[in-house]
């Protein structure tokens, strides 16, 4: 009999709508003639999953006795009996009831694969084994329920089911997901937009990897050797010498520019058996690039160049990353390195070569006067090669050109000679022709001896002239270059300039400019002395500590600019000097900029103290004149008051009291927290004691739900946990108050949040900031109802207790508090259905 055939579903989270996908490519094959049958399905209570399972199937479940319940599970037997072509089975993650014929259900669904019956299956991306670890990481809980990574890779269909985070939130507060009474808690913990973001990256990553799993082996079966840019395969080509950590990393950045990059290293040995690099090298090669995320391998062959390019090919790489040849020139024009082979037979695949300190393409940058080596040696060859293919040519026309012709046609060889090489290429080819000229075209031939005395005279005319036009062409060649020099020395300039006038941080932009500029290991500022030492650097860029030589400008008194890097020739030294007054009005902008944000930070103080005094004013003197008033109406004697009245006017002096304690007490916290003198006494404490004695100072005051488990416990400052729990209570009571105020508790991954729910009018999102900045009040409070300290006092007192408290929208209107403090370590964080 052969096995059935498996296909699941896969969702990054509850609610993405697996089962209803499941449910409707059953109806599709029901549709289409095939046997159909509905194993077990949880609907959860949602309506759109109950109407898809509407007009199938469903065989009964077993009743399993689990502790003092029943729990219904997959009936085996059942399906085994029906027979079906294709058996649908929700929740393949699931953990069946002790006594049912297997532990785990994923192990029932492959019996019935066993009894060659088809199987539709839904599983969570949190399900699966190899990912728990990281869901817990993101999510703060940990799934006891999983399914082995190699049942869902046997799968021969993975589908996912994908929905975004907020799309996903909305059906969560619909109540499409989850009963009305769980949607606040689930959206403020297990649902926040950052964990459905992971979460849903995580499912499309590993689905993504299945899927080049089986092209692999399309692309295998098929004999494909063609590259195939579906994602970014970077294969680092290694030689087992120093510079393949700089190619290892250089390889790793590449393959992390792109979504789903990933990083491949070979090394090839040759097919002789012998290694030709040390065993640690390997060894430490294949450490960093694990650490990089990548996967090295080891393949043998006797070319090179060709078994990178097979391999390469081999894992549909689009990149390959060798380093630069260490090769001589002359090598280079012996044979071809290893590198060059792998561009001319690379055909479709991008090839990157990678200089490197061991390379012989890292020079340091020749002086701007000099011609370079390779002129230099072109005009050395033009000078003996040269004069020795014009004397060959003279020779075989002699008898069609005079002595006058041949001189000038050597004279033109030496001017070329001073244009491509130089000067003294060009006075060694002026006495090399003349002696040339001598022996092969002045009488008498073939000897040094010159017969007539105006040959003489042409002889030494000629290597004069010679010498003179080399000097007039060498001299204008190096003053170009020294005019090319100074233009790139003032662009650099206008650069630094530009550099000050834009960057936010001048004196780092300046020194990392600084640093490219002289090719530098390391720049900074250093202090300096009354007498001169250098002290601790005031910026640094690189590393000013290693080899190298350390070259010094003043840029003030009190600093000096500091370059690691080979010492600088004269020009190079005046462009340090201009870098170094170029950071003095760095250092002044940044002193400059200093001054300025505490002259900011000088004129917010003056600008709360002239709110506080402005909203003092009147707050203080409406309580202490309610006071006044009910002392001075109790102190009459010629009135006879009776009991109610004395009791009105006590109940008035008393509320202005206590209405006066309270803002005098939110005054002195405030200025607590601004001059940093609060100091916390954190202690484990329940979350539900906190929220009692916060509540005990609120009694009638209106009404409040609580739902705080008892055993939820947090690290907090007692007292100054009531405070804040007080006021932001109080705050709700009284904008929402007539809706009812609710209080609950969770924990969420590190930490416990404390919500405080109002169903009132709620803050627009731009403006819930402002419900934290001192003597701030919205429009919803009336005037004369407290200096607005209260919510400002509570943010400060939260953040002492290493905790935060921002405000959010209550879904379906109102405010929503919430309050995070630290949780316990071992506190274990609930597991989320």
């Amino acid at each position: 009999m052969a096995r059935g055939r498996l296909r699941i579903y896969l969702g990054a989270a509850p609610g993405v709508g697996k089962t209803v996908a499941m449910l409707g490519e059953g109806r599709r094959r029901r549709d289409r003639g095939t046997d159909v049958v509905v194993g077990v399905v949880e609907t959860h209570g949602r309506a759109r999953t109950a109407d898809a399972l509407a007009g199938l199937e469903v065989l009964p479940r077993v009743a399993v006795a689990h502790g003092n319940r029943t729990v219904d599970e997959l009936d085996v037997d059942a399906v085994l009996r029906r027979a079906p072509q294709v058996c649908l089975v929700d929740e393949l993650a699931h953990t069946n009831a002790s006594g049912s014929r297997h532990r785990r259900r994923w192990q029932d669904v492959e019996e019935l694969l066993d009894a060659g019956i088809d199987v539709i299956s839904t599983v969570n991306v949190q399900h699966l084994e190899s990912l728990n670890d990281a869901v817990a990481g993101i999510t703060g809980v940990r799934q006891r329920e999983t399914v082995p990574d190699e049942v869902v890779r046997a799968a021969d269909q993975v589908e996912l089911v994908d929905m975004s985070p907020e799309a996903l939130r909305r059906r969560l507060a619909h109540g499409n997901v989850y009963p009305a009474e769980r949607v606040d808690a689930a959206l403020s913990n297990y649902f926040r937009p950052g964990n459905l973001s992971a979460l849903r990256e995580l499912a499309l990553l590993w689905v993504a990897d299945r899927v080049d799993e089986h092209l692999e082996h399309y692309r295998d079966e098929q004999r494909i050797e063609q590259t195939w840019a579906t994602r970014e395969r970077v294969l680092v080509a290694l030689t087992g010498g120093p510079e393949q950590e700089v190619l290892l990393r250089r390889g790793a950045r590449i393959a992390a520019r792109g979504a789903g990059g990933k990083l491949f290293a070979v090394k090839v040995i040759p097919d002789s058996g012998l290694r030709d690099s040390p065993a640690e090298s390997l060894a430490a090669a294949r450490e960093l690039t694990h650490e990089l995320g990548g996967e090295m391998h080891v393949v043998t062959g006797s070319d090179v160049a060709r078994s990178i390019l097979d391999f390469a090919r081999g894992i549909n790489a689009s990149q390959i990353v060798i380093g630069a040849s260490r090769r001589s020139a002359w090598q280079s024009l012996l044979s071809q390195g290893v590198g060059e082979q792998v561009v001319r037979g690379s055909g479709d695949i991008d090839v990157l070569m990678v200089s490197h300190p061991e390379s012989r393409a890292v020079r340091r940058p020749r002086s701007a006067g000099s011609l370079g080596r390779g002129r230099t040696l072109a005009g050395w060859l033009l000078a003996t090669l040269g004069a020795a293919l014009l004397t060959w040519v003279l020779t075989l026309t002699s008898g069609s050109h005079e002595l006058p012709l041949e001189m000038l046609l050597y004279l033109a060889l030496t001017v070329l000679v001073a244009i491509v090489g130089g000067l003294l290429p060009a006075v060694v080819a002026a006495v090399v022709s003349s002696l040339l000229i001598n022996w092969f075209f002045t009488d008498p031939r073939y000897t040094l001896t010159i017969s007539e005395p105006e040959n003489i005279a042409a002889v030494t005319l000629f290597v004069l002239v010679a010498v003179a036009v080399a000097s007039v062409v060498h001299l204008a060649e190096q003053r170009a270059r020294l005019a090319l020099a100074a233009e790139r020395e003032s662009r650099l300039l206008a650069d630094l300039a530009h550099t000050l006038i834009d960057a936010r941080d001048p004196l780092t932009d300046l020194l990392t400019a600084t640093r490219e500029l002289f090719d530098a290991r390391g720049a900074g500022v250093l202090r300096r002395t009354a007498s001169g030492t250098l002290q601790g650097p005031v910026a640094t860029v690189g590393d000013l500590d290693g080899p190298g030589e350390l070259t010094t400008a003043t840029i003030d008194e009190r600093h000096a600019l500091a370059l690691r890097a080979p010492a600088p020739s004269g020009r190079e030294r005046r462009l340090v000097e201009a870098v170094a007054s170029h950071a003095a009005a760095a250092i002044r902008s940044r002193a400059l900029a200093a001054a300025a944000q505490e002259a900011g930070r000088l004129a917010q103080d003056n600008k709360a103290r002239g709110a506080l005094l402005a909203a003092v004013s009147h707050d203080l003197r409406t309580p202490l004149a309610a006071i006044k008033a009910g002392v001075g109406g109790l102190r009459l004697t010629d009135v006879d008051l009776s009991a109610q009245d004395r009791a009105e006017l006590l109940e008035t002096v008393e509320d202005s009291a206590d209405r006066l304690d309270g803002l005098i007490g939110n005054l002195l916290d405030l200025s607590r927290l601004q001059s940093d003198s609060v100091r916390p006494h954190l202690v484990p404490v329940e979350a539900s004691e906190l929220v009692d004695l916060a509540l005990a100072g609120l009694a009638g005051r209106g009404r409040v739900e609580v739902d705080v488990a008892p055993d939820l416990v947090c690290v907090a400052d007692v007292g100054l946990a009531e405070r804040v729990l007080g006021n932001v209570v109080d705050n709700a009571v009284q904008h929402g108050g007539r809706h009812g105020v609710r209080i609950d508790a969770g924990r969420v991954g590190a930490a416990v949040e404390i919500r405080v729910v109002d169903r009132g009018p709620g803050v627009p999102a731009d403006q819930q900031e402002r419900l934290f900045a001192p003597f701030q009040r919205l429009g919803d409070a009336p005037r004369g109802s407290g200096v607005g300290l209260g919510l400002a006092v509570a943010r400060g007192l939260a953040e002492t207790m290493r905790g935060s408290l921002t405000a959010e929208d209550t879904p379906g209107g109102g405010l929503t508090m919430v309050l995070q403090l630290p949780a316990t370590p071992s506190d274990p964080p609930e597991e989320t259905p």
